[in-house]
């Protein structure tokens, strides 16, 4: 299998099409999707959530006003908490750290994570959130072709997501913010969280793909050893998404789907790239 510097070569300013991506999905036996932004619109929740907590709090602090860049440079990606450090540094305003079990009226960077949680519980309970359909009809592809799949979220919301998604029974693996803790892995933009996934799939990291729409993600993926890097160009753009180090780049995922391997030949043919 190529290296992932091999196929970041191979791959710059890849085109639209399908026919034309040029990417060989023949030795990826795995796929680590990202949640929020690649399988469900939830993105779109937690930007709301942010700006609910953010607007008002940095009005009150005489600074720059909230807008979505600072989602996508400070936050988009990130564990919750990560996130309110980022964009408070982005200010410069320093407030307490906190314990996680600081209430959510606490200005502290605890309380105003935990301040955006109970936001974006509230949204999702009223909204619900629908799965994409041709992230759905590309989970469905790669499983047809006998590859392993799970879940890689920064968010601790990743399970009830899934479950109001109607996909909770379509991942064994979900590597969540909640693990993440558990386990001490560091977040996106590390790659610990990708890496403890594909071991807990049984494989390689070389032989999975990390699938990613977040500054941050796509980072996680290009730091490790993966054996490719799909970013979806949910608003980060397709130019930044590449000089982050996806190898392709596809407005929607099932855009790959044709260039899957055939069901018959991956499901029982030898691998020359098992350990």
């Amino acid at each position: 299998m190529t290296s992932h510097s091999e196929h970041h070569e191979q791959h710059e300013h890849l085109p639209h099409s399908s026919k034309e991506l040029g990417v060989d999905l023949s030795g990826i036996r795995g796929y680590l999707f990202d949640l929020d932004g690649v399988l469900t619109p939830t993105a779109s929740v937690h930007m709301h959530a942010w700006s609910r907590l953010f607007t008002p709090f940095l009005e009150a602090h005489g600074a720059a006003p909230y807008s979505d860049d600072d989602y996508f440079a400070y936050i988009d990606g990130k564990p919750r908490y990560d996130g309110v450090r980022s964009l408070l540094e982005s200010r410069g305003i320093r407030v307490p750290e906190g314990e996680v079990t600081d209430p959510p009226s606490a200005d502290t960077v605890h309380g105003l994570g935990n301040r955006k949680n109970d936001a974006f519980n509230e949204t999702l309970a009223e909204e619900g959130v629908e799965a994409y359909p041709a992230s759905v009809a590309f989970l469905d592809a790669v499983q047809a072709a006998g590859c392993l799949v799970a879940v890689v979220s920064s968010s601790k919301n990743a399970p009830s997501v899934l479950e109001a998604a109607g996909l909770a029974h379509r991942f064994d693996v979900v590597v969540d913010g909640l693990v993440a803790a558990r386990d001490g892995l560091p977040g996106k933009p590390e790659p610990d969280t990708f890496e403890r996934a594909a071991e807990l799939l049984g494989l390689p990291t070389e032989a999975c793909a990390v699938v990613e729409d977040a500054e941050s993600g796509v980072k996680a993926g290009a730091a490790g050893e993966f054996g490719l890097v799909i970013g979806v160009d949910r608003g980060v753009g397709r130019a930044a998404l590449e000089e982050l180090g996806a190898d392709v780049i596809v407005d929607e995922l099932d855009e790959l789907i044709p260039l899957l391997p055939d069901t018959t030949t991956s499901l029982d043919s030898p691998r020359e790239d098992r350990p």
